[in-house]
């Protein structure tokens, strides 16, 4: 789903990353960075992109040759108020490029847009979001699709884990912090359904990719193995020299599972290789688990 403007990668001449302070703009700044790609990060505390002003000082920030990033959201997006912030933030960023069109634009989304219930997920499948969050990441990407009309690569990644994960989601980031602490660990029923999860390193590695590719299109970003809650609680447990007592809760839900074709990724870019769950936990154990 990807198609490339540069089959042999090339630097960028500079990058600006909206959302300089978060855990997925941070982690793709420093792989940039690491790469001696020149980076601006643009926080809130330089550009509110809420405020009605946001879209002249964006303007005024970009230049033509730039790649724009766009990771900024209020997020996870659960109430109707953050909804329209979230899409405050999309307009200004569709007033500021389409007054200074960059030369690339990247949009992270997430995996939201999906319908709750699909099973094996691929890039062609209809979005059927079941959520204010996927609702509002469908509504960016719309809003961005009709008003840029260089390269833009949409990019859906799976649910995230790493050492400075703000959100403590169910999943590797909550159970890690949980064991940290020593306290036991809940499970929704007994950790039942599948998911991917996608350690943060990988997909700041996959938007280094795109940007040195300038690569357009839509690309989920998933490792294609998917893992029960209760093996991921399994695996942060293994690694902490006290044990951890590890326990199932009343069902509220029905189990459902989430797989993903990655096939489009690794015809994307065939050298890629996506780390394990159990190397990127154990990753993340040595870099330790900021407070949340």
């Amino acid at each position: 789903m990807l198609k490339h403007f540069y089959a042999t990668p090339q630097r960028p001449g500079r990058v600006s990353i909206l959302g300089s302070r978060g855990f997925v703009a941070a982690a793709i700044a420093q792989a940039l960075s690491a790469d001696k790609i020149a980076v601006e990060s643009i926080g809130s505390d330089s550009i509110d992109l809420t405020t009605p002003e946001a879209g002249k000082q964006l303007a005024a920030r970009l230049q033509p040759e730039d790649a724009l990033v766009f990771v900024s959201a209020r997020a996870p997006c659960k109430t109707p108020q953050l909804f329209m912030e979230n899409l405050a933030m999309a307009r200004a960023v569709a007033e500021a490029i389409a007054q200074t069109p960059p030369a690339h634009l990247v949009y992270i989304s997430s995996d939201a847009v999906y319908r709750d219930d699909l099973e094996l997920v691929r890039e062609g499948d209809c979005a059927q979001p079941g959520s204010l969050h996927g609702a509002m990441h469908i509504a960016r990407e719309s809003l961005l699709q009709a008003v840029y009309k260089g390269p833009l690569a949409i990019l859906r990644p799976s649910l995230l884990y790493g050492a400075t994960d703000p959100h403590n989601g169910y999943g590797p980031n909550r159970c890690m912090r949980l064991a940290a602490a020593g306290q036991s660990i809940s499970l929704f029923g007994e950790g039942e359904e599948r998911r991917d999860h996608v350690w943060i390193q990988d997909v700041a590695a996959i938007v280094r990719l795109v940007l040195t590719h300038r690569s357009a299109g839509l690309l989920n970003i998933a490792t294609g193995h998917s893992h029960s809650f209760r093996s991921v609680a399994e695996q942060v447990v293994s690694l902490f020299a006290s044990p951890v007592a590890i326990q199932g809760t009343p069902r509220q839900n029905p189990i459902t599972h989430r797989h993903y074709d990655v096939t489009a990724c690794f015809k994307a870019f065939p050298e890629f290789h996506y780390t394990t769950l159990q190397d990127g936990l154990l990753a993340t154990h040595r870099q330790g688990m900021t407070a949340k």
